[in-house]
């Protein structure tokens, strides 16, 4: 009686809250964002967010504190908010450490030995092709960080995987970016996947090096040729 009461109040202590209006709001916000529908350095007009969102200004006000506290807008006083842009000189750093962190990654971890971390790929590019047809490219930028992070999990390495996720908003405006540039000029959203499935398929093979040498052409040099 005793250890099933204990457990019924666990049970009832781990509820799943429902998200609240601010949170849907900066949701919606940061898809526009990563989809390219706000460019950078735009400014967000509050007004034009509240109708467009249905929405009053409290709540949008503390959304867009959120996404400036994330890096990805940048909110002055007397202003307001403008979404954040980033120099080549960033760009360059935030990619290059992100292709460090990676290469790392590999060498650790591939071979997998591992299923389940084989798994959380598997799960991250199935997102990505789902939003590939249904053209949500906000979702994909997302997506695509969660392909990526999985491929850093593969190393089983805790700290190697934190130091990926603090710079996870900008490697995020980096890949919205870059996804806006690939479609302009290289390729559609699904060969924009497809290229990814090719990353996963060398992974599952266990072969490192060949991993590595997709990497290295896998996206980065849409940056330096446009």
């Amino acid at each position: 009686m005793t250890t099933g009461a204990r457990t019924d109040r666990d049970r009832s202590a781990v509820r799943i809250n429902p998200p609240s209006l601010v949170e849907l709001a900066a949701e919606s916000i940061r898809k526009m964002i990563l989809s390219g529908e706000f460019a950078p350095g735009e400014r967000l007009i509050e007004e034009r967010l509240t109708e467009q969102l249905g929405i009053s200004r409290p709540p949008l006000r503390e959304a867009l504190r959120l996404l400036n506290n994330e890096g990805l807008i940048e909110t002055r006083p007397r202003y307001g908010s403008t979404v954040a842009t980033m120099t080549d000189q960033d760009v360059f750093e935030v990619m290059s450490l992100r292709s460090g962190l990676e290469k790392m990654a590999v060498e650790l971890g591939v071979p997998v030995r591992d299923p389940e971390r084989l798994a959380v790929c598997r799960e991250a590019l199935e997102r990505m092709e789902r939003n590939a047809r249904d053209e949500d490219r906000g979702s994909l930028v997302e997506n695509g960080y969660a392909f990526h992070a999985s491929i850093v999990g593969l190393a089983g390495h805790r700290r190697l995987s934190e130091i990926y996720r603090s710079v996870q908003q900008q490697v995020l405006l980096c890949m919205a970016r870059n996804l806006d540039t690939r479609e302009r000029y290289h390729e559609n959203l699904v060969d924009h996947v497809g290229r990814h499935r090719y990353l996963l398929e060398l992974i599952e093979a266990g072969d490192p090096q060949a991993v590595l040498a997709e990497l290295a052409v896998h996206g980065e040099r849409s940056f330096a040729e446009h």
